[in-house]
């Protein structure tokens, strides 16, 4: 079992996140959390898969020089990306509301990348699931945003949440994913590098 095998390490999680932290949990890992205030803004050009690739980087880069050899660094980003635009954490009230009436009656991606970082290596995976909302009433929108203040969730919502029961339709590809952290990516990513 992969617990076993991470006997000689120490995993950080470098997330605030309580989706993440409680995933590592139930994989029945043993893990410290250790956070480092970053900035996460990437270059205008990238799309995409190459948003969370960059900043899920730039989190571990906070990290330079404090790393022991036995430690494994892991950080990771979500990106929620329709018609050709990435749709981060809403900063209020108005553009949580505009974010789910764009995503509304529509598909959008939601793209996951996780840097696991040790002093010697660096591996980056990616994941991406595809997720279909049905129509949303201005009502159901207004009624989610105010009661379940999503702001701290990438394009304006948690699929474990309320909304995720009301309006998704489809989803193709991994569920975990979409509520922050592919595990089934990070565990097996986990197990090729401790062997």
């Amino acid at each position: 079992m992969l617990q076993e095998r991470l006997k000689d390490y120490a995993l950080i999680l470098a997330s605030g996140s309580p989706r993440r932290q409680q995933f590592f949990r139930e994989l029945g890992l043993d893990f410290e959390i250790r956070l480092r205030p970053v900035e996460e803004k990437h270059p205008a050009q990238l799309k995409g898969p190459e948003i969370p690739y960059y900043l899920a980087q730039l989190k571990a880069t906070a990290f330079n020089g404090e790393l022991k050899p036995n430690e494994i660094l892991i950080t990771s980003d979500t990106v929620v990306w329709h018609n050709e635009k990435s749709l981060a954490k809403p900063v209020n009230t108005a553009a949580a509301f505009a974010m789910l009436k764009t995503l509304s009656g529509d598909w959008h991606e939601v793209i996951t990348s996780v840097c696991f970082t040790t002093t010697s290596k660096q591996r980056i995976v990616t994941e991406t699931t595809r997720v279909k909302f049905k129509k949303l009433t201005d009502e159901e929108i207004q009624f989610y945003v105010n009661t379940y203040e999503p702001f701290d969730k990438a394009g304006g919502y948690g699929i474990q949440d309320w909304i995720g029961l009301i309006a998704i339709k489809k989803i193709k590809g991994s569920y975990t994913n979409v509520v922050g952290l592919p595990t089934h990516l990070v565990y097996k990513t986990l197990t090729d590098m401790v062997g």
